[in-house]
């Protein structure tokens, strides 16, 4: 047996401790309000066990509900801190009602004075369910889940289950297991939830911050398309497999005609708008498995995969029609834009940056063809 009293100061030392820990981690950095939410969770379930263990002493009738309601407080920020660290668009459209109507019950039986039994069995009902709640949102099926969030999610419901236990044993004596026992239970699986929960949330920011880093590098911040590093390596993997399983590889290069004159006519403004709707136009005309980058400037490039010339030769038509449509909104008139394209297929003795070349020089041709034009590189010269 367990000394439940003593065990109840080690968790609230240990839960505000975690806390103090989260505000080092978030001090400084960019503004997380899922992180910050969880950090004062843990702060005021802190706060409510070092005032269980404070109870006994004080024997003050009044701070039973007002401990109960600290919990429900708690509880519902660390819900709310998983539902905006998870991205839930309307969570408080439910969580704020559940919320302000479990706050409601506890603080009405304890100003009427329910026993302590009574309101510990409903106190521990309400953690259960937010228990629940946290572990769906991490064990839910329409989510690929990580391990991590898998452990974390196991441990929450591990926790509802031993604290509904708990709560069915202050009211009845037909649990299997008994008041103390199940009491017991709650309390190791609440120290439990402190250290895997405590910890795994700070290595989920980690990994979400570690995710976000490597999106930067490698992803444009003007249009979200991959940068000039991020697009030639999947392109040299999209090479090597095509030379793998023998297939044709289709290359692109495009050129938004007289974009400087956009610049210059309306604005940098105006320009950056422009790419950001030339972006949108590729990523719209484009089939799942192509890959399409920015290289700099206004210039691109795409990579079709199984594709030979003709099929090339259509998606750059295709994408040419959809930019002529597309309209860039300026502080005037509406500006319509036209885009210049060099097409290659991938000779299999080529480099990656060779094949670029010819699809550059064939950009160059269609620019100076007129521009708004498709045009075929030349074939790789075979040396002798």
């Amino acid at each position: 047996m367990i000394d439940i009293h003593s065990f109840l100061l080690a968790l609230g030392i240990g839960n505000i401790a975690f806390a103090v820990l989260m505000a080092g981690y978030t001090h400084g950095a960019a503004p997380s309000p899922g992180l910050r939410l969880w950090m004062w969770a843990r702060f005021g379930i802190g706060m409510c066990q070092l005032l269980g263990w404070c109870r006994p002493f004080l024997d003050v009738p009044v701070l039973n509900g007002i401990e109960g309601a600290g919990w429900v407080l708690a509880v519902s920020l660390e819900v709310a801190a998983y539902c905006i660290f998870f991205g839930f668009e309307r969570w408080r459209r439910v969580l704020l009602p559940m919320a302000a109507l479990a706050l409601a019950i506890v603080l009405a039986a304890g100003s009427a004075g329910a026993p302590v039994p009574y309101l510990t069995a409903l106190v521990a009902a309400m953690v259960a369910l937010f228990a629940a709640a946290m572990a769906w949102i991490l064990l839910r099926p329409r989510r690929r889940a990580s391990l991590l969030q898998r452990i974390i999610g196991l441990n929450d419901a591990l926790f509802a289950v031993s604290v509904a236990l708990w709560a069915a044993s202050c009211l009845s004596s037909d649990v299997p297991l008994g008041q103390r026992t199940a009491q017991e239970t709650a309390y190791l699986a609440g120290y439990l939830l402190m250290i895997v929960n405590g910890f795994g949330f700070l290595l989920l920011c980690k990994e979400k911050d570690d995710a976000e880093m490597a999106r930067l590098a490698t992803t444009d911040s003007l249009t979200g398309l991959p940068n000039r590093h991020a697009f030639l390596e999947r392109a040299e993997h999209a090479r090597q497999a095509a030379l793998r399983q023998r297939q044709p590889l289709a290359l692109a290069m495009m050129d938004i005609d007289h974009f400087k004159q956009i610049n210059d006519r309306f604005g940098h403004a105006t320009g950056d708008e422009a790419l950001a709707v030339f972006a949108h136009t590729l990523r719209a005309t484009l089939r799942a498995h192509e890959t399409v980058g920015r290289l700099g400037g206004e210039e691109f490039a795409m990579v079709l995969p199984g594709t030979d010339l003709s099929g090339a030769l259509q998606a750059a038509e295709r994408l040419r029609l959809a930019v002529r449509e597309a309209t860039v909104i300026t502080s005037g008139a509406a500006y319509t834009m036209t885009v210049s394209v060099g097409v290659v297929v991938l000779d299999p003795n080529e480099t990656l940056g060779m094949a670029l070349a010819r699809a550059d020089h064939a950009l160059y041709a269609a620019k100076s063809g007129g521009r708004d034009r498709v045009e075929v590189g030349h074939p790789q010269q075979r040396r002798a």
